[in-house]
């Protein structure tokens, strides 16, 4: 099974190699978005969108909706995690 992880891109850091900064929970990190982007829409204008972000890579975009939704899920499921155990 893979996991996405919902973040929002916050800065094009390299066009030519399709890099982005994604804060990911508070958390930024560096990741590839090549699999995000096409003619119709090229890297400069993916600042702002919101991602799933698998080993590295944008996956694909998410409306704002959606990562919030699954934000919240996750962090559920942590929470039942820790609590299963203790």
């Amino acid at each position: 099974m893979c996991l996405g992880i919902p973040g929002q891109i916050t800065e094009i850091t390299d066009i030519n190699h399709k890099l982005a900064i994604v804060d990911v929970g508070g958390v930024k990190r560096q990741v590839n978005i090549a699999c995000i982007v096409d003619e119709q829409h090229p890297p400069e204008a993916c600042l702002g969108d919101w991602v799933l972000v698998h080993v590295g890579f944008a996956m694909n975009r998410i409306n704002e909706q959606e990562a919030a939704e699954t934000l919240k899920l996750l962090q559920e499921i942590a929470t039942f995690q820790a609590e299963v155990s203790n």
